[in-house]
């Protein structure tokens, strides 16, 4: 992944995530059932309450709406100062209303969660923390302090002081859970988002380069005759001028400049047909084009065939998915990364499955973030607490996420484990990565004659 499209996907910025409409619409909800319940408490149940102030403190909401309204456009979205502003102003606003109510005596005192949860889910952590500062003080103050409600013959309305208590208490950790589980939750979904969009931006990269060779191999088909008849052309010119010494040369020069825009192009061909334009190609050869852009980077990246006794000898033609190409390619590149000396990649079959095995020979992958390999954005920490990264990437593990869905899109099965001294692959340890497939899912169709069939592109 190039780091461009880092720059896209790494961006954690929360600003900008929640249209104003949204939060208008919650507040008209909000609004709706504060006067709702204002209404049954005061007619069905006869509590006397403080109207004047609850009517003033329920109006400043909706003015606050209207004119949201009227001055900005139903789509504009907010940046973090303004949800900052929006959501505070309905924490304090919630706040007012049920210091007038009853304090942690009225039951809806346990929509104070509500303002931290979408604040956890749109806003910076430093935005979350303070608002649920704030939540925490109005709480407490409410635990302290209200105005009373009062039934129909005048008494008040509250509860037993140790029901207050515990009622308080559940509402401090309420604030705390809630806001932290809605904050994980949102990171986690965001954090495979974006994994999940670097995934497809690396997919349609590797089809882009595809169709590239194809049209290059296209290109150098087409180009041949029209070469070939300034070729033949050139050299009549060069017989018919033979007493001129000057024309002779330049019609030489054609020639040759024909010649070599031919080799060019017959060499451009020649790549797009075996790179590009091949939509089958034996095991073995799959897996050395991933391979091939980290075998010079300073390891040693061997590739082996060992097939099980008793198997066919010949290897499995597979279909050249970029999936696979772009999948193994990422695998090879981490095995490579963190390799000491040397990468083996062992290829083997049998009669149902195709196994590809990468192990290296370096410091293995950590057990502590073995059970979460193939997340996005997992780091590796190592023993001296350092963190290592792969080169050009910002987050380790999101190379390994992309190769992971891309192989499993093409029906193989990863496994990530350590190896120890005794494995019988020769190296002595590092880190081993198994995929697997069923062979009906990658495996090209071959004709009575070994040759690839019909469905195979070869100009």
């Amino acid at each position: 992944m190039a780091q461009v499209e880092l720059d896209v996907f790494q961006s954690r910025e929360r600003s900008n995530w929640v249209r104003l409409r949204t939060l208008v619409w919650l507040r008209w909800f909000a609004i709706a059932g504060q006067i709702v319940a204002v209404l049954v408490a005061r007619y069905v149940y006869h509590l006397t309450l403080e109207v004047g102030l609850i009517t003033v403190v329920i109006g400043l909401p909706i003015l606050v709406n209207v004119v949201s309204m009227f001055l900005y456009p139903e789509t504009r979205r907010l940046s973090e100062g303004e949800a900052d502003l929006m959501i505070g102003f309905d924490l304090l606003q919630l706040g007012a209303l049920l210091y007038l109510a009853g304090g942690l005596s009225n039951p809806f005192a346990l929509l104070i969660l509500a303002p931290v949860t979408v604040a956890s889910t749109i806003l910076p952590l430093r935005s979350t923390l303070v608002l649920g500062g704030v939540t925490l003080a109005i709480i407490t103050l409410l635990r302290f302090d209200s105005l009373p409600i009062l039934t129909a013959d005048g008494a008040p309305l509250t509860l037993p002081e140790l029901f207050v208590f515990g009622f308080w208490v559940a509402l401090i950790i309420g604030v705390v859970f809630v806001g932290v589980y809605a904050r994980q939750v949102t990171q986690e979904t965001l954090s495979m988002g974006e994994a999940l969009a670097a995934t497809q931006m690396a997919l349609a990269r590797e089809q882009k380069l595809t169709d590239l060779g194809g049209v290059v191999a296209a290109a150098a088909h087409e180009l041949g005759t029209p070469l070939a008849t300034i070729k033949l052309v050139s050299r009549e010119l060069m017989d018919e001028l033979d007493g001129n010494a000057d024309l002779q040369e330049d019609a030489r020069l054609i020639n040759e400049q024909a010649d070599r825009c031919r080799d060019i192009l017959r060499s451009m061909g020649r790549a797009g047909k075996e790179d590009q334009l091949l939509r089958q190609a034996p095991l073995e050869t799959v897996v050395r084009e991933a391979s091939e852009p980290h075998m010079d980077r300073g390891k040693t990246v061997s590739i082996t065939l060992s097939p099980p006794e008793g198997t066919e000898a010949r290897q499995p033609h597979i279909l050249r998915r970029s999936e696979i190409i772009h999948g193994l390619r990422n695998l090879v590149q981490n095995a490579v990364d963190f390799a000491a000396s040397e990468v083996r990649v062992e290829i083997t079959w049998t009669e149902e499955t195709i196994t590809v095995r990468i192990n290296d020979d370096g410091p293995g992958f950590p057990a502590s973030v073995i059970g979460r390999i193939g997340d996005p954005f997992v780091r590796r920490r190592w023993s001296d607490g350092s963190s290592k990264r792969r080169p050009g990437y910002e987050g380790m593990g999101l190379g390994l996420f992309i190769a992971k869905t891309l192989l499993e899109r093409s029906g193989a099965v990863l496994t990530f484990l350590n190896g120890s001294e005794k494995q019988q692959s020769g190296l002595r340890s590092g880190a081993i990565v198994t995929v697997e497939w069923p062979r009906a899912s990658i495996e090209g169709s071959l004709d009575a004659t070994g040759a690839l069939g019909d469905n195979t592109l070869i100009t």
